[in-house]
């Protein structure tokens, strides 16, 4: 190309940046070495409230730094030169100081004659994003209802809104099951019955309800129907097996006979006799069997019944019971779906949780409860290990978030924790948190923490000593042989994360024989309708009236007791034998430790 040809398309180029630049539907500014804004393009002085060219020469850590507290910290912080990166969950200030939602991608600036390389930042307004959602998600509910209005009329689309309402409003399948039934009698039919499949060919009785249930024999409805297999022509299994409404008819007769296998002769179906046997004692005179199938997984089945004085189950009453069967059927795999998850969540937080050590002389007990209703794994962690030269060391932390990065961050810091303290076994616990505080901020996931770390000592003369240094964290609960309890509040410093080079206390005291040390995470004590100071006072109470208890289920009863179910709860327990078993020095143990399975 000639050098006329590329003097050309370089103009063209930079003509075309600068239009791209203007009229982007996205907010970009340029920050030198310095911070100061060099660039910033249209849309983003729009967004973030500002007069044409109001932003440059502005200093970025200034006026766009998070609306999340950290002092002069910009979202492009983090570019490491001659590499990108992003984010998807920061805020940004706008001029007149409200938080803009964003997510952002900032890439480095090659290095200039006289100056140092800068960055530019490309950000877009996730408020704005959410807001259309929400619009399109309005629209699509109005057009449903619209849908349903259409089709089934407007008292039938308010009573379906009703029942998805049931379905919705828990996560636990069976209880969703049982509102559901209570809704559909007598509204749609005298009785309704919903089994469930469990296995292949086995089937569970879920939930059931009649208009008059004083009427129906228990044996009717309370015993599963019987096993089935592919050779079973019941109406029931029919539906089971992915086939279309059944609809009958009494008299219903006997039951039909399995299809003959081969040589087998046809046989008495065992299911087929249990479903008339059921429809009977309804004293049913017309059933519907309706599949609660999703795309191509079925659940199981609705069964619905009238008696003889009621009229017969028309077209427009099956269409409006198969609709209410989709949702059932939706309702149940989103049940599924998060119980699947939860599991997940649940069994990854107990992987990563530690084993006792095996010592003597000090009985140990830890626990771990991870939320009920949540599929996210949390930064609950406790550790207890021997340290060179015999003491034992307890620890329990808790990392903000709960997420994958929540867990991947406690790992760090429950290892780093342990090594640091291993590798200099002399030093204080304050010492070694303070050592932890300033080698986790050179993490890339580094975050802020909470921890306590306690260290339990023999002395020559046989008397146990604790020292403990807490980083934010609720205090240690001491609670002596006779029952008096109190709080260690003594050397309490910041959590970890915010200052790593200040120095942090420690404190000593005495561990009388019989005395328990608790160390626990904050959903023992807070939650939405107890404040902290009334969960601290109702633990004090209750440690100390329950002091004798075995150490294990001392640990399982707080937590089934106090302990917010919303939250994840972590603790660990240790108690010194009692006067009478005479000194021992901690060493390895013979029988092993007391510990409470997670649950």
């Amino acid at each position: 190309m000639s050098e006329e040809g590329a003097a050309l398309t370089g103009e063209a180029g930079g003509d075309l940046l600068s239009a791209l630049f203007d009229h982007a539907a996205a907010g970009m500014y340029a920050v030198d070495g310095a911070g100061l804004v060099i660039a910033c393009n249209p849309w983003a002085e729009r967004v973030l409230g500002y007069e044409p060219g109001g932003l440059t020469g502005l200093d970025a850590r200034d006026v766009l730094r998070p609306a999340r507290g950290e002092a002069r910290q910009t979202l492009q912080h983090d570019v490491v030169p001659g590499r990108g990166t992003n984010g998807d969950q920061d805020v940004l200030l706008r001029a007149d100081g409200s938080p803009l939602p964003v997510w952002w991608a900032a890439a480095p600036l090659p290095r200039g004659e006289h100056r140092d390389p800068g960055v530019v930042v490309v950000f877009h307004d996730t408020g704005a994003e959410r807001a259309r959602d929400e619009r399109r998600s309005d629209r699509y509910a109005h057009s449903e209802i619209a849908r349903e209005q259409a089709e089934f009329g407007l008292a039938e689309a308010t009573w379906l809104s009703e029942l998805t309402l049931a379905l919705v409003s828990t996560l636990e399948a069976e209880e969703g099951l049982a509102r559901l039934v209570r809704l559909l009698v007598p509204r749609l039919a005298d009785a309704a019955v919903i089994d469930l499949i469990v296995d292949r060919g086995r089937v569970r009785r879920t939930a059931w309800t009649h208009r008059d249930p004083d009427r129906v024999p228990a044996a009717v409805l309370e015993a599963d129907p019987p096993v089935y297999d592919d050779t079973s022509a019941a109406a029931l299994a029919q539906v089971l097996r992915g086939g279309p409404t059944q609809q009958l008819s009494a008299p219903f007769g006997a039951a039909p006979a399995r299809r003959a296998s081969g040589p087998r002769p046809e046989e008495a179906d065992a299911l087929g006799l249990a479903t008339t046997a059921m429809l009977t004692g309804l004293e049913a005179a017309r059933a519907l069997i309706v599949p609660l199938r999703l795309r191509s997984s079925t659940f199981g089945a609705l069964t619905l019944t009238r008696g003889a004085a009621g009229p017969p189950f028309s077209d427009a009453d099956r269409v409006l019971a198969e609709e209410v069967a989709r949702r059932t059927a939706l309702g149940l795999d989103n049940a599924r779906l998060h119980a699947q998850q939860s599991d997940i969540a649940a069994t990854l937080q107990r992987a990563l949780l530690t084993d006792l050590p095996l010592v003597r002389a000090v009985e140990l007990a830890a626990h771990y409860r991870p939320a009920e209703r949540t599929a996210e794994v949390g930064g609950d962690w406790y550790d207890a290990f021997r340290l060179p030269g015999g003491d034992l060391a307890l620890v329990v932390g808790d990392v903000t978030g709960h997420d994958i990065q929540a867990a991947a961050r406690m790992s760090e810091l429950r290892n780093m924790l342990r090594a640091l303290a291993v590798d200099r076994p002399e030093e204080d616990p304050g010492g070694i948190l303070e050592r932890l505080d300033r080698a986790q901020a050179h993490l890339e996931l580094a975050d802020s923490a909470t921890a306590v770390l306690a260290r339990l000592h023999t002395a020559e003369d046989g008397g146990r000593w604790l020292s403990w240094s807490t980083a934010g964290h609720p205090p240690p609960l001491l609670i002596t042989a006779d029952g008096r309890a109190r709080y260690l509040t003594e050397a309490h410093a910041m959590l970890i994360g915010l200052r790593p080079h200040v120095s942090r206390p420690t404190a000593t005291t005495e561990l009388p024989p019989g005395a328990t040390l608790l160390l626990y995470t904050d959903g023992l004590i807070e939650s939405r309708t107890q404040d902290i100071d009334t969960g601290l006072t109702r633990l004090r109470r209750y440690a100390a009236a329950h002091h004798t208890d075995p150490l294990d289920r001392l640990c399982v009863d707080l937590v089934g007791t106090l302990g917010d179910t919303r939250d994840d709860i972590t603790l660990i327990a240790a108690r010194i034998p009692p006067a009478s078993s005479g000194p021992e020095h901690l060493g390895p143990c013979e029988t092993g430790t007391a510990r409470s399975k997670p649950e």
